[in-house]
C-alpha cells in the first residue's frame, strides 16, 4: 500500500495554497497515493486559524479522504485548538503519528 504522510509546518501562505492544499486535493483522487494524512504542525496551525482561503482549500482536502490532524501543543500554544476541531482538524500529539509512519511503511514529506 502506497501511504504519504505531509508534514506542513510553514506559515507561508503561498506555499501552502500552491503545493502543500493544491498537492494534498488531488492525490488520492488521481489514485497518485492510497491513502493520505495531511500533519498541521507549528506555524501553519496559526495561519490556517486565520485565513479563509486556506480554510476552504483545507475541506477540499478532506473531502477527498485526506486525514487531517494537528499538533495539539502548537494550536494550544496559538490559541487556535478549537478553531482547528471546529474545521474537522483532530488535535493530538503530532509526534506519534509522525514516528509510526518514519517506522514503517509510509513516505513522509515536509513543507
Amino acid at each position: 500500500m502506497r501511504k504519504l504522510l505531509i508534514v506542513w509546518s510553514t506559515e507561508e501562505v503561498e506555499v501552502a495554497k500552491k503545493m502543500v492544499l493544491l498537492y494534498s486535493s488531488v492525490i488520492l483522487e488521481r489514485d497518485y497515493w492510497d491513502e493520505a494524512h495531511l500533519m498541521i504542525w507549528g506555524p501553519s496551525a496559526k495561519i490556517l486559524s486565520q485565513n479563509s482561503e486556506l480554510q476552504q482549500m483545507l475541506k477540499k482536502v478532506q473531502e477527498s479522504g485526506v486525514e487531517t490532524s494537528a499538533c495539539v501543543v502548537c494550536s494550544d500554544d496559538y490559541g487556535v485548538t478549537q478553531k482547528l476541531q471546529e474545521l474537522g482538524v483532530v488535535t493530538n500529539h503530532t509526534g506519534e503519528l509522525l514516528t509510526h509512519a518514519l517506522q514503517n511503511d509510509w513516505k513522509v514529506i515536509t513543507f
